[in-house]
């Protein structure tokens, strides 16, 4: 394990049973877990290369180097507790906003989660999140139309994506592009820091102005 390679932090948000813990596993490990309950909390860690990932050396100091860590928070019911909530959602660098298509009150419920996180994150509406339709194998069950999901990203400007844990459809899809966003915006945050840095002496002198 390289200590240089960028730490992206994931929040995986959603009501209970809607496939959370499924999809985390499945990118993990790749395996199905059909009934896993978790009581708490659980933090995964794994290395991966993204494809098509741009190539971003000048933040890395490595050229063409393509490799993260990806720390994923699969959250357990702890999002009943407010303080709890707000702890997991301020660390977070990106969110997979995860219902079941099967399920109209997950769907329902994905609002207030998405309220939940930008206040937390200040309001800031590019943070890195992706609205994921789970369980996209049980079609015949469907009680959320694609339709009316997209039409929600779309107010939102997030991507929507469908998956099946099961088949493991469009797993490694959603963790890839939500990472290559959060990273993406890392490299932009770092570039205004700098150059917010370069400004102070000019805010000095504003202050000062303004005092007398």
């Amino acid at each position: 394990m390289d200590g240089n390679v960028p730490v992206l932090k994931i929040i995986m948000v959603g009501t209970g049973g809607v496939g959370k813990s499924a999809l985390t596993l499945q990118f993990m490990y790749d395996e199905f877990v059909e009934n896993y309950e978790p009581t708490k909390a659980d933090s995964y860690r794994k290395q991966v290369r993204i494809d098509g990932f741009i190539d971003y050396h000048h933040m890395n100091k490595r050229s063409g180097d393509n490799e993260v860590m990806v720390d994923i928070l699969d959250t357990a019911g702890q999002e009943d507790y407010a303080a709890i909530r707000d702890n997991y959602f301020r660390s977070g660098e990106g969110f997979l906003c995860v219902f079941s298509i099967t399920e109209a009150e997950s769907y329902a419920a994905i609002r207030d989660f998405r309220e939940q996180i930008l206040r937390v994150k200040g309001d800031d509406v590019n943070i890195p999140f992706l609205l994921v339709g789970n369980k996209a194998d049980l079609d015949e069950r469907r009680v959320v139309s694609q339709e009316e999901a997209q039409k929600l990203a779309d107010s939102w400007n997030v991507p929507y994506i469908e998956t099946s844990a099961k088949t493991r459809m469009n797993v490694d899809t959603i963790f890839n592009h939500l990472l290559k966003d959060i990273y993406t915006k890392k490299i932009a945050d770092a570039q205004t820091s700098n150059g917010t840095k370069a400004k102070k002496p000019k805010k000095r002198k504003k202050t000062k102005c303004l005092l007398l």
